[in-house]
């Protein structure tokens, strides 16, 4: 049976397709045969309670300088489409909770949404990890100063971040006697204004920040491990990180089964974990990546096991 395939998300022409894990996804759907339809945030609408989208058709290649070919866009309802990838980068901001109801419009119509429109509200992707406290570092999510400062007093070597970054943005390590430590609270919480996470410094982040691909619950057996630069505790490959694949250990494969079971409730099939050392410090729902350079390292078809999880849900 002839699938169709809607994708949101950025502009496929601004992506680095040697590492960007949507093609992978869409490449992955056409090898089924699937038809593709290409969406933007801004060609979402709801009128009169119909959700559609102006769709583009779309065909991928794996080719370096030549990923994809566009057809004629047409208005058509979401209701068409069997399945909607939502592959927005973040920003997590008011537009992008505004499309998760357009898109849970179309779930109510039988489209199947991945990731789930309300697990994409419901899970931000620093305090979800907290669900896991057998799993997670000493943390405090807070915007008060006192219990900031408090957290760094304890623990000495801490690191504060923002909850809804991405690619290692506005990541401080605040050491012992770090004299930044009032500017730093004060320009994250936006003077109190801002929630933001603190969590006890790893050291175990120059073997680098691994992340562990989920599918359906059940992780990948290779995660791709993103090394800090020399002179930075930020692994980000976004930042300069250095990735090398390689095995789940056997505390990452426990990490994995102590989260892939709430990932599956929620309806969650397609997550990366973040861990650093033993520590689980992020929990990427919105639009996980890195599974182009584990695939190329171990062959894996992480794009062909969603598309199996896809395929078991339709009906």
């Amino acid at each position: 049976m002839t699938r169709t395939l809607g994708v949101v998300m950025d502009a496929i022409d601004s992506i680095n397709p040697k590492k960007d894990t949507t093609l992978v996804l869409l490449l992955a759907a056409q090898k089924r045969g699937w038809q593709l339809m290409l969406m933007e945030q801004s060609d979402l609408a709801l009128e009169n309670g119909e959700p559609s989208a102006r769709m583009t058709p779309l065909r991928v290649r794996d080719d370096l300088l030549d990923w994809f070919s566009l057809g004629e866009p047409q208005r058509r309802p979401l209701s068409e489409l069997n399945v909607i990838l939502m592959r927005k980068d973040p920003p997590f901001d008011s537009e992008y909770i505004y499309s998760t109801y357009l898109l849970e419009a179309a779930e109510k119509r039988g489209v199947l949404v991945v990731n789930k429109p309300q697990g994409l509200r419901d899970c931000n992707e620093k305090v979800f990890a907290t669900l896991f406290p057998q799993c997670a570092p000493p943390l405090l999510v807070s915007r008060d100063a006192v219990m900031l400062k408090q957290f760094h007093k304890t623990h000495n070597n801490v690191v504060y971040k923002p909850l809804d970054g991405m690619g290692g943005t506005a990541v401080f390590q605040v050491r012992a006697d770090d004299p930044n430590i009032n500017v730093i609270i004060e320009t994250l919480t936006m003077n109190g204004n801002r929630t933001i996470m603190a969590q006890k410094f790893i050291p175990e982040i120059r073997q680098g920040d691994k992340r562990i691909l989920m599918v359906d619950g059940v992780p990948i057996p290779f995660s791709l491990a993103r090394i800090p630069p020399e002179g930075d505790i930020r692994g980000n490959l976004a930042v300069g990180g250095r990735g090398v694949v390689q095995p789940l250990t056997e505390r990452d494969q426990w990490i994995a089964a102590q989260v892939g079971p709430v990932l599956r409730e929620r309806a969650i099939l397609f997550a990366g974990l973040d861990v650093i050392g033993d520590y689980l410090t992020e929990i990427n729902v919105t639009s996980p990546t890195c599974a182009r350079e584990i695939d190329r390292a171990e062959s894996t078809d992480i794009g062909g096991k969603l598309m199996d999880a896809i395929e078991a849900r339709l009906v």
